[in-house]
């Protein structure tokens, strides 16, 4: 039932052979389709071998699953966009989605615009504290660590440190911390992130709270992800025991200075705009707006712009399009659509060829806003955006100011 926490292996051998951390998600997943519980699977394969070349990957055979076992760090595919652009979001589908917490969260806010049919998706979701830009990791890799990059076969973060296994099973650490201090490590947005166990999908799976067992903790989230769980562990796909006191704890504990560790980086990404009076910032990010060249990189790579006629789009009337850099309008337009669903996945930084720190903004005014409306973005269905919707409190309510 929903809140039920358990140890999980898969029951296939091949699967077990080829996992990281017992298989469970593997099998989960290859049980939806032969279950016929859904039409497809989507998640992440490495294209060619290649573990910095992860892509989205729809699957209809479950032969094909066992194919995507184990984890990719060094990439970071925009899955929510996937499912509402190239799978017509699910509407005329059943699908099972992997899924990182931004992953499910945009996934989520896409839904209450109905982008997206939740009625047709099981999201399996995926512990995460950080994934890696592919080309700075391999560089650090080759730098930092002294390693060739295909050498490496895994990578993790534990306690604060980056972890690799090499083809030859020797395994190298190094602190993380100092490493993100030479620029390199996770991708900025994932420094900040507080979110890293994924309870807003139906079952949420990670490492975090086995010891000694190469098991996959899950957590049921929804009551589609206990009945779902229910008829794989009776199908024998997945075996299971309950997760004690103990395991509970450390998965609690691993999350607690994951959230730790985020905090640390929110303090430290803003102290210096914080010094800042209201002209200082505004200066600062004119500023960085002057470099912008308009290429709609940003627009187009967030999963939470849907708009069929957009606003910044030459001739509407709202920005005159031609003109580089773009008057300060075109970032403040797009930015003042999504701040308050923003849900930190950095896909507008990613996609930013001036590497414009758009991210960091429109962080800082969602927490803004979070902190006013009590809205925490892509957490519940139910729960409508702060900027679309209105209530009798909220019209009472004089002005608000937002310091960015």
């Amino acid at each position: 039932m929903k809140g039920d926490m358990y140890l999980a292996w898969s029951s296939d051998e091949e699967i077990l052979k080829r996992a990281e951390h017992g298989g469970a998600v593997t099998s989960l997943l290859k049980f939806a389709l032969e279950s016929k519980a859904v039409n497809g699977v989507l998640t992440i394969k490495a294209r060619n071998g290649n573990r910095y070349d992860g892509i989205p990957t729809l699957i209809t055979d479950p032969k094909e699953v066992v194919d995507t076992a184990g984890s990719l760090h060094c990439v970071s595919p925009n899955i929510a966009r996937c499912v509402k652009e190239y799978l017509d979001g699910a509407f005329d589908m059943k699908l099972a989605v992997t899924c990182k917490p931004c992953d499910a969260r945009a996934i989520i806010e896409l839904a209450k615009r109905t982008q997206i049919e939740m009625g047709n998706l099981i999201l399996f979701g995926l512990n995460c504290t950080g994934t890696l830009p592919s080309a700075s990791a391999k560089k650090m890799f080759e730098e930092e660590f002294g390693i060739a990059p295909e050498d490496i076969v895994r990578e993790d973060i534990e306690d604060g440190k980056l972890v690799v296994r090499l083809k030859d099973g020797t395994e190298r650490e190094k602190d993380l911390a100092e490493l993100e201090e030479k620029g390199y490590g996770r991708r900025e947005n994932c420094r900040r992130c507080e979110i890293n166990i994924p309870t807003m999908a139906d079952v949420a799976c990670g490492k975090w709270g086995v010891s000694d067992k190469k098991a996959t903790f899950i957590e049921v989230c929804s009551d589609k992800g206990s009945d779902f769980i229910e008829k794989a562990i009776k199908a024998s796909y997945i075996r299971v025991e309950k997760a004690d006191g103990t395991a509970v704890d450390m998965r609690r504990k691993k999350d607690h200075q994951a959230v730790e560790r985020a905090k640390m980086w929110q303090e430290r990404d803003f102290t210096e705009l914080k010094t800042l009076d209201a002209d200082g910032r505004f200066d600062y990010w004119l500023g960085e707006f002057s470099q912008c060249i308009k290429c709609f990189g940003c627009r187009d790579a967030c999963p939470i712009c849907y708009c069929k006629d957009c606003t910044l789009e030459a001739g509407r009337g709202i920005v005159i399009g031609g003109e580089i850099p773009p008057d300060v309008m075109f970032p403040m337009i797009r930015i003042a659509h999504v701040m308050d669903s923003c849900v930190n996945c950095g896909q507008c930084q990613d996609a930013c060829p001036m590497e414009l720190p758009l991210s960091r903004l429109i962080f800082m005014l969602n927490r803004e806003l979070a902190g006013i409306f009590k809205y925490e973005p892509g957490i519940e269905v139910s729960a409508l955006p702060p900027l679309r919707t209105v209530t009798d409190e909220e019209l009472s309510i004089s002005g608000v100011e937002l310091a960015f």
